[in-house]
């Protein structure tokens, strides 16, 4: 796998697929799994899109630790390494509830019985902890990257 494309570290543009990619898979798990019309309209999709995600996470982790072996070694960097090798075991369970919610919606052909109500709140508890925690591996790697600007002095003009 490449570090670089035309002098960007990968993981820089990998990371922002995966920041809009799977916090929009964990918005569409939970929209199709207590709304049925947008389930038949836009399950599938969800599946793809949760599909992707994961597929993309493992990229995103792996770029980044060769990127970590480029700079120096900090508290904030080692967070957010920790925190985003964990986001895979987010990511791949919310492929899989996802594909199973939709699996179980195409052969049940039903208004809500028990088993979709319990795949509905499955699927809604882990695209929740999905999105907190993609959310931490940001927000600490965003403060490992930007955490000093606010203490740089701004540019008159």
């Amino acid at each position: 796998m490449p570090e670089f494309i035309d002098g960007l570290p990968l993981h820089a543009l990998v990371v922002h697929f995966v920041v809009v990619m799977l916090p929009l898979s964990v918005l569409g798990a939970v929209v199709i799994a207590v709304w049925p019309a947008a389930r038949r309209r836009f399950g599938w999709l969800v599946v793809a899109a949760a599909g992707v995600s994961a597929l993309a996470v493992p990229i995103a982790a792996n770029s980044g630790k060769e990127l970590a072996n480029r700079i120096p070694r900090d508290e904030l960097i080692a967070r957010h390494e920790e925190l985003g090798e964990s986001l895979v075991w987010w990511a791949v369970p919310l492929f899989i509830v996802v594909l199973g919610f939709m699996v179980l919606h195409t052969k049940l052909q039903q208004p809500a019985t028990v088993i979709t109500v319990v795949a509905a709140v499955v699927t809604v508890g882990i695209a929740v902890g999905t999105g907190v925690m993609t959310y931490r591996v940001g927000d600490a790697g965003a403060r490992s990257v930007w955490g000093e600007v606010e203490n740089i002095p701004a540019r008159n003009g």
